[in-house]
């Protein structure tokens, strides 16, 4: 009865749109990658709509003060190299940043953040520096301030100019959701 109980609660929670409960820390079903995908492509949209038909280079970001209600939700696109901060259904800001490669690709799907820390420093890539991290995954995936060379380049991490990596920290909170679409 309890799995039947967990089904119907992940069918609604994905048909409705709803954030990922704690009990569903990372979703990489076929659903909540679609799911991710969809908000990625719509978040371009957005972007035009919100701060015009902007091209980001490296390192760049906007970042607008307007008021909205809602929880934090990052959005990122895989296949743009940008990331998405919205408040409700509202877009806040919009970043560049560097994904992971094909060797060590950043994962898809529904996740939330696990832990934070304001300087984190790698335990499995030589003690490499991790500012403003913001863990979404049991295996180290996070999204941190770190080097943006206009390419996939990470280890899967999610690599933000540092300007915008400390903003994104001080907005978002343990639980908030961050969607990942190809």
């Amino acid at each position: 009865m309890r799995k039947l109980e967990l089904a119907l609660g992940l069918t609604a929670a994905l048909a409705l749109s709803v954030p990922a409960s704690p009990a569903l820390a990372s979703m990489e079903t076929p659903e909540a990658k679609a799911e991710a995908s969809d908000a990625a492509s719509i978040a371009r949209y957005d972007m035009i709509e919100a701060f015009g038909d902007k091209s980001l280079k490296p390192g760049q970001y906007v970042w607008r003060s307007v008021k909205a209600a809602g929880e934090p939700r990052v959005v990122v696109s895989l296949s743009d190299q940008l990331v998405y901060l919205y408040r409700g259904d509202t877009l806040m800001a919009v970043s560049t940043t560097s994904t992971g490669t094909d060797k060590n690709p950043t994962p898809t799907g529904i996740f939330e953040v696990l832990a934070k820390k304001p300087m984190h420093h790698s335990r499995k890539y030589d003690n490499a520096p991790m500012p403003f991290m913001q863990r979404i995954d049991k295996y180290g995936i996070a999204l941190h301030a770190g080097a943006l060379p206009g390419h996939r380049a990470s280890h899967g991490c999610i690599r933000l100019p540092s300007s915008f990596a400390k903003k994104l920290y001080s907005v978002t909170s343990l639980g908030s959701t961050v969607m990942i679409g190809a």
